[in-house]
């Protein structure tokens, strides 16, 4: 790294090492949190919005000054505001798929859903690519995963963890196995099988599907009883301070549990933002809704920023926010904005992204982008370059045949 920084050629970590060719130590794989805003949040409600567009487009809410010069967001993100120079907002981010499930996938894979491929979510990705130490999970996806490990199979799904609530003690039993099932249940229903197992013969000829779930539950079951792994979960370790920092709400509790795990080194973290306390999809009363839904988000992503940088974190650690669309420029007659897919923005944080920045635009309305837009596939491969993963990687399908990781996607250069 001092021969990379006397070069004076600005080279990231990942383009020094592809430029080299050289593999990335374990040390050196870098970790990841992607926050997923489920229900999409109006974009021009957040971090685009319009001040001289028409009333009924611009809404209630106001921009304010940030701690970078000529960057601005919304008033109701006044933590955000004062820690611009950490992260960077992409505007213009457009696709055409306005339907929440398929949207998702979109998103999640950076692939567009094909009826013949079922694409890896980006943790199912990093735990093939950048698997973390034997007694720790490599993914970890606090709520229930929506799209899992696709094409490269069961072994690559995450552990699932419910989402947290201050000063409920949370336990590692909330932690499940991929299809729900808990510690806890796991224990009776394994001795249940291992007495089967003595009654019936001829087990080891059981199809290898069948056989390779089992042998992924058994080092599921490993990891989570492992006494690093509990230690990771147990939000108890934190002072009190540190617990308010993040918010007394399930998002905030959720956001220091990711980043204990990457501290303890999971290395990925996917924490999902849904009903019933957080509802982005606000087809009514998006004003009175977002007043509720921003200042947890404000205060939790800010305290994350401010952790990771706190503990030396930040620097390996990729950090993604956005939803699945934006929401319609023209607001509804219930005070509401519909599904937009045509603009909606993103944050990313930590890595090689240089912060401070705002990258892309939309026009006077937030309707489009002004001029070239950026795709989620443009995210997918922006995200995997962050993590040191190129997106033109190639892996084997269930049917046989190569695939490439992100399809159509270019890493977006400006971000680092």
């Amino acid at each position: 790294m001092v021969k990379v920084g006397s070069l004076g050629a600005g080279l990231t970590l990942s383009q020094y090492l592809k430029l080299h060719a050289v593999e990335p130590s374990v040390a050196e794989k870098r970790s990841a949190i992607f926050i997923f805003m489920e229900g999409a949040p109006s974009h021009q409600d957040t971090f685009d919005l319009k001040p001289n567009a028409p009333v009924d487009v611009r809404g209630e809410f106001r921009p304010v000054a940030t701690n970078v010069a000529g960057m601005q967001v919304c008033e109701h993100l006044p933590r955000l505001a004062e820690r611009a120079d950490k992260y960077a907002i992409l505007r213009g981010v457009t696709h055409n798929v306005a339907d929440h499930g398929l949207a998702k996938k979109y998103l999640l894979t950076g692939n567009k859903s094909s009826q013949t491929v079922s694409f890896p979510e980006y943790g199912s990705v990093v735990s093939h690519q950048h698997p973390s130490e034997e007694d720790l999970p490599s993914y970890v996806s606090i709520d229930e995963a929506f799209v899992g490990p696709g094409y490269l199979g069961s072994r690559y799904s995450p552990l699932t963890a419910d989402k947290p609530k201050h000063g409920v003690p949370y336990s590692v039993r909330g932690v499940s196995l991929e299809d729900g099932l808990t510690v806890a249940k796991y224990e009776s229903q394994k001795r249940l099988l291992d007495d089967l197992d003595q009654a019936f013969r001829g087990y080891e000829d059981l199809d290898d599907q069948v056989r390779g779930m089992d042998r992924f539950q058994q080092q599921a079951y490993s990891i989570i009883s492992a006494p690093r792994t509990r230690l990771a979960f147990d939000l108890s370790q934190e002072k009190e301070s540190e617990s308010n920092r993040f918010g007394k709400h399930e998002f905030g509790q959720s956001l220091l549990l990711a980043a204990r795990l990457i501290e303890a080194g999971v290395h990925f973290v996917t924490v999902r933002l849904r009903p019933a306390e957080f509802d982005f999809d606000t087809h009514s009363d998006n004003f009175s809704r977002l007043r509720a839904l921003l200042p947890p988000f404000d205060r939790g992503l800010a305290a994350l920023l401010d952790r990771l940088q706190e503990r030396g974190r930040l620097s390996s650690t990729a950090i993604m926010a956005a939803g699945e669309f934006g929401r319609t420029p023209k607001i509804n007659s219930s005070g509401g904005r519909d599904h937009w897919a045509r603009a909606m923005c993103a944050v990313m944080a930590g890595g090689d992204v240089r912060g401070g920045q705002v990258i892309g635009e939309t026009d006077a309305i937030a309707a489009e982008p002004a001029s070239v837009g950026f795709s989620p596939d443009d995210l997918a491969a922006s995200f995997f370059e962050n993590l040191g993963i190129s997106p033109k990687t190639e892996f084997q399908t269930n049917v046989g045949r190569p695939i490439t990781l992100v399809r159509d996607g270019t890493p977006i250069q400006d971000l680092f």
